[in-house]
């Protein structure tokens, strides 16, 4: 046995990384930001087992992982509907748990959402990458070395930091999981509106659309909507000859591209940070976390706001965040 607490890998589900609350400040340089695709599940589950809000933690897409624990240990799991297990007896979500040491966490088979978070009080102990332990794939930097987990992967855990929030679940009403049956997302129109015709500026936030299965931590892509229609231009020296090209620029986290003006894709939390690619609009931050829970297929309208809803919508998730920090503190 290791002499610090660790798990090991018994089986990695799928797509399972290390992430905290990502590494800002790099952007310009083309590194991304990264993180949990859910912030608000992350900082919830750490709070349930003690952790500062930053801590490192388990993310699994779909289906979760098998982990063998070294030493006794406390457990959280938020996110999607994906109940964990104790050696295969149910344990409940959205609460802290112990574990003992040998025994096995597991999980049951998705109900709602896309993604668990898990937290473990000390939090997951690898080596800071420009101020984060999140796992940036695609640069191969971050977490476990650069990667998602493997089978056999042994993962070191951290020094728990305070008291854990044990036997109580996080109440329903500050949860926020995407509706099975349909999710709005709130955008404000960008810099390139103008590029569209007007009815496509009407139909783009009437139409439903549909996640598409190429959804992932860089981008969602949604599809079932009516193609855009371009204004006439000239084509700009630098930029593609597609009417949806232009000159190289900066991509906003959450912004919308439309290649070719067909397909819809939001780009998330691995997503580059500039191209030539126009963008439709940007989804405000206070649904972001939305966009990380939904499964493909699911229905998705966009919805049009201006900033002064979109800084409101951004208080009521400062909001949903004070209402967890006073049940944390009972």
């Amino acid at each position: 046995m290791a002499d610090t607490a660790s798990f090991e890998v018994v089986k990695p589900g799928l797509s399972t990384t290390v992430q905290d609350l990502g590494r800002p400040g790099f952007y310009h340089l083309g590194l991304p930001i990264s993180g949990a695709m859910d912030r608000f599940s992350l900082i919830a589950a750490n709070r349930l087992v003690g952790n500062p809000d930053g801590a490192a933690g388990l993310e699994a897409v779909f289906l979760g992982p098998v982990l063998r624990f070294s030493a006794d240990a406390t457990v959280a799991v938020t996110g999607a509907t994906m109940a964990p297990k104790l050696d295969g007896v149910e344990q409940p979500g959205w609460a802290a748990f112990k574990v003992a040491a040998g025994q096995e966490l597991s999980f049951g088979t998705l109900k709602a959402g896309a993604r668990i978070v898990i937290a473990v009080a000390g939090g997951i102990d690898v080596p800071e990458v420009k101020g984060s332990r999140s796992t940036y794939a695609l640069g191969g930097l971050g977490g476990f070395e650069g990667r998602a987990l493997k089978a056999g992967d042994v993962v070191k855990i951290g020094t728990p930091a305070g008291p854990a929030k044990l036997g109580v679940a996080v109440p329903e009403e500050i949860r926020r999981q995407a509706p099975a049956g349909g999710t709005v997302l709130r955008a404000m129109p960008g810099l390139y509106w103008h590029r569209i015709t007007e009815g496509s500026q009407r139909s783009f936030f009437e139409d439903t659309w549909k996640v598409a299965p190429e959804a992932d931590r860089i981008g969602y892509r949604f599809r079932g909507g009516r193609s855009l229609d371009f204004v006439p231009r000239e084509q700009p020296f630098g930029a593609g000859s597609d009417p949806s090209n232009i000159v190289d620029s900066c991509y906003p986290y959450g912004s919308i591209q439309v290649p070719g003006g067909t397909e819809p894709i939001v780009l998330h939390r691995d997503a580059v940070s500039g191209g030539g690619y126009f963008m439709v609009g940007t989804v405000i931050s206070a649904d972001m976390d939305l966009i990380g829970q939904l499964q493909p297929h699911q229905p998705v309208r966009f919805e049009a706001v201006d900033m002064d809803q979109a800084l409101a919508a951004r208080h009521a998730e400062k909001e949903r965040l004070d209402r967890l920090a006073a049940f944390i503190a009972g």
